[in-house]
């Protein structure tokens, strides 16, 4: 069996560590018949990645629910209390952060509480549930409450392990922002994998605060209860306070994608308008070159006509040919010149 600790617990004690959980049934059921059992006697049995078989056992030796049993073997629920006659079913999320990825990581803790039993069920190895175990026996006076006590003991743990969480999230969103205002062109991908995982802890801590609520009620009147309904109560408080967290991260990485589609469009914005500009001084540029081009290529063609030495040409033998010929040259420039000067294009 994937047992990491069985033991049985008397007004608070720990007493009889059975090596197997048929001797844990025996010592139960021995209490059972007893006349000077206490009500708060009970066992603790943690498992670690039980099979389907050894789901089954406990199942049939517990008398857990089926519905119940069903949503343990094949995990992947939502946290919740649901409660089947004499037997309550809890899931709870842990939650922790892989920094080298920016993840957030989620497991699963099933609990079966009856009145003399709490069977703890995990598919990963965190939490690890020892150290509950060790701070609940060090606390003899609140372990004497049972099963209920136990339930405190590891939302407790879980909900304490979420600081850690909130205070990395809030650690990445801080860097996220700097690399926004910063031009950083992979930020939008960053943006969104961190708001999925923020999206993955609400889910996580969110349904708390309803089971939260629930068992603050239960032990709100139980005079016996003071000491529980006060941790209860803190609890509660720690997980409103990274549900709002969280909430407040989820709508800043909103705003944060928004502003940073509007940074990005603003620099191509400014791009677009730098390549405008260098177009248009490209285009001024080779307006000018065409036009020096035609004054001078018009001279050229004038020059070219009379240098034919044909003798049939008009003014080729005439005293003023010569002259006029250079005046016609600059007379062109000039009226070209003036032409492309009226239109700014020199």
């Amino acid at each position: 069996m994937s047992v990491v600790d069985n033991a049985v617990y008397r007004a608070g004690r720990r007493e009889v560590e059975p090596d197997t959980l048929d001797g844990t049934l025996s010592v139960l059921r021995d209490e059972e018949s007893s006349d000077g059992r206490s009500s708060a006697d009970f066992a603790w049995i943690g498992l670690l990645r039980p099979d389907d078989e050894e789901i089954a056992d406990i199942a049939r030796d517990f008398a857990l629910p089926e519905l119940a049993v069903e949503d343990a073997v094949h995990a992947h629920q939502r946290p919740k209390i649901e409660r089947y006659d004499d037997v309550e079913f809890v899931v709870l999320r842990p939650a922790w952060y892989v920094d080298a990825e920016e993840d957030v990581q989620v497991g699963e803790v099933h609990l079966f509480l009856g009145s003399d039993f709490v069977v703890a069920l995990r598919h990963a190895e965190t939490p690890d549930l020892a150290d509950v175990r060790r701070r609940l026996e060090d606390d003899p006076g609140l372990l004497r409450l049972g099963p209920r006590a136990v339930l405190y003991g590891i939302l407790d743990r879980i909900v304490d392990d979420y600081r850690p969480v909130v205070h990395e999230l809030r650690r990445d969103i801080d860097q996220i922002e700097t690399e926004v205002f910063g031009g950083d062109p992979d930020v939008s991908r960053r943006i969104y994998h961190l708001s999925r995982e923020v999206i993955e802890f609400q889910r996580a801590t969110d349904p708390l605060r309803a089971m939260l609520r629930t068992l603050l009620d239960e032990t709100a009147e139980d005079e016996g209860a003071v000491q529980l309904h006060r941790g209860l109560r803190d609890v509660a408080d720690h997980v409103e306070s990274c549900v709002e967290a969280a909430d407040g991260f989820r709508q800043l990485l909103e705003r944060l994608l928004t502003v940073n589609a509007s940074l990005v469009g603003q620099r191509q914005n400014e791009e677009m308008r730098r390549l405008s500009e260098t177009s248009l001084a490209q285009g001024d540029e080779v307006k000018k070159i065409s036009s020096w081009a035609a004054i001078i290529f018009t001279p050229s063609v004038i020059a070219g006509v009379y240098g034919m030495n044909f003798d049939e040409m008009p003014e080729l033998h005439w005293a003023f040919g010569y002259p006029f010929a250079v005046g016609l040259m600059i007379v062109a420039a000039v009226t070209l010149y003036l032409i492309f000067k009226s239109r700014n294009w020199l």
